[in-house]
């Protein structure tokens, strides 16, 4: 930390702050004591022409109030920077900062961190990542918007026609019938696991796509810099393919940890004691869904890292590693409340559309609930209406908030902010500040 000199002394007060009269240190020699008249007002007298170097102290330019005395000595050379000059030198007399003085006014704390885009450039609490994910579609709503709306209307015309040329017409009544045979059970169930992956890998390639272009986004926005749609696209290109298969490797670890919890359980039903075998594999399903979560959130910001710093798969995969550690709560619940967030907004956009589907498909909402999976091309259109808006909601604060996150924990291990600074045009940024992370 470098000492910043200039900083006013408590030992610049006339006779080192003490009362006249008081014994104290004698004077200095090149400093001639001026001559009291008996009744002159002792707070009166005046500094001589003589000063010390201008790097030691500074000399007050008015006498202080009567019965004031100087405040306490800061709590150590060249803490922040240097601190505004007021009416008796630079940090002022009465208090540390601006005239009349108020603590913290300047030395009082850290000077405020620069913010040239949607975050200031220091660690970041839950609010201000929150905040700075929202920031992002309000200031740059065209770019953001228009990512967010064209990924999802693809991916839903996509859903909604094979849902309504392909799956709907999937014989998934037995599984509501009680007297259907072994075979016509699993042929429901396979055509109901084959829709159900189907539109899971349609709505996860949009995922990977509309993250891949909101994370340069997001990126420029948080250096108080804009970027177009097709920009965002050339920046993004050469890594989606790499984001894909990343995204599909955190599934496939997720799968295979709840995999290897059931399976004991899964061989003790097969050896011949079902009930023991079907209680084994749901604790041991249970147990490897907290180890999949504390995987996954420990992975979680691969995503940005792949992106950003145009890593590999496997290095991404370590970088998150890295930065997560030591903060897996935090990770966890800003991104579990982040979640919550959009999907409860989603949800109030999505629910009605739903309900108006199923009014205006001709059965009525009670004939949706009893149609056991037969779907009219109105309903789907319709409630595709809505999650196409739900998407446009979701997406960028998802999106959004593991960028951030990303963000905040480099700043937080790396001094991140120091390099944000610099690619932001914010000049000077960092000097005279303590520690390795400037801003906090």
């Amino acid at each position: 930390m470098k000492d910043t000199p200039g900083w006013a002394s408590p030992g610049s007060a006339p006779s080192d702050g003490q009362e006249p009269g008081a014994s104290g240190p004698a004077d200095p020699a090149d400093r001639p004591d001026p001559a009291q008249q008996p009744g002159q007002d002792p707070q009166g007298s005046k500094w001589s022409k003589e000063q010390p170097p201008p790097a030691q102290w500074s000399a007050p330019t008015g006498p202080p109030a009567p019965g004031q005395t100087p405040p306490p000595p800061p709590p150590g050379p060249g803490w922040g920077n240097r601190p505004p000059s007021g009416p008796n030198g630079p940090g002022g007399y009465g208090g540390y900062g601006a005239p009349g003085g108020g603590w913290g006014s300047g030395w009082g704390g850290p000077p405020p961190a620069a913010k040239p885009g949607v975050i200031p450039l220091r660690p970041l609490g839950v609010g201000e990542i929150l905040d700075g994910a929202v920031s992002t579609m309000r200031t740059h709503w065209r770019t953001v918007l228009g990512i967010s709306l064209t990924v999802a209307v693809v991916t839903q015309i996509l859903v909604i026609l094979l849902e309504g040329l392909v799956f709907n017409d999937a014989s998934t009544e037995a599984l509501d019938d009680p007297s259907a045979t072994l075979d016509e059970l699993t042929r429901a169930m396979g055509d109901a696991m084959l829709s159900s992956g189907v539109v899971f890998l349609i709505s996860l390639i949009g995922t990977v796509a509309a993250t891949a272009l909101l994370t340069t986004v997001t990126s420029r926005a948080v250096l108080g810099k804009s970027v177009t749609t097709g920009e965002a696209w050339r920046d993004a290109r050469p890594q989606v393919a790499k984001l894909f298969g990343l995204i599909l490797l955190l599934l496939l670890i997720a799968l295979g940890v709840v995999a290897v919890g059931i399976l004991p359980g899964i061989l003790v039903a097969i050896a011949g004691s079902g009930d023991a075998g079907a209680a084994l594999a749901g604790l041991g399903g249970l147990g490897a869904g907290f180890v999949a979560l504390w995987l996954m959130i420990r992975l979680s910001l691969a995503s940005p890292a792949l992106m950003l710093e145009k890593q590999g798969i496997v290095k991404s995969l370590s970088r998150s590693n890295k930065l997560v550690r030591g903060s897996w709560w935090r990770v966890f619940g800003i991104q579990l409340l982040a979640t919550i967030i959009a999907n409860v907004v989603a949800s109030i956009v999505v629910i009605p559309f739903t309900f108006l589907a199923a009014a205006l498909s001709g059965d009525g909402f009670t004939g949706f609930l009893n149609s056991g999976g037969d779907l009219g091309w109105t309903f789907l259109v319709v409630s595709g209406i809505g999650s196409v808006i739900g998407a446009m909601i979701t997406f960028p604060i998802t999106a959004g908030v593991t960028v951030l996150l990303y963000i905040d924990q480099r700043i937080r291990r790396e001094a991140l902010d120091l390099e944000l600074a610099r690619a932001a045009g914010v000049q000077d940024y960092g000097s005279g500040t303590p520690g390795p992370t400037a801003g906090g």
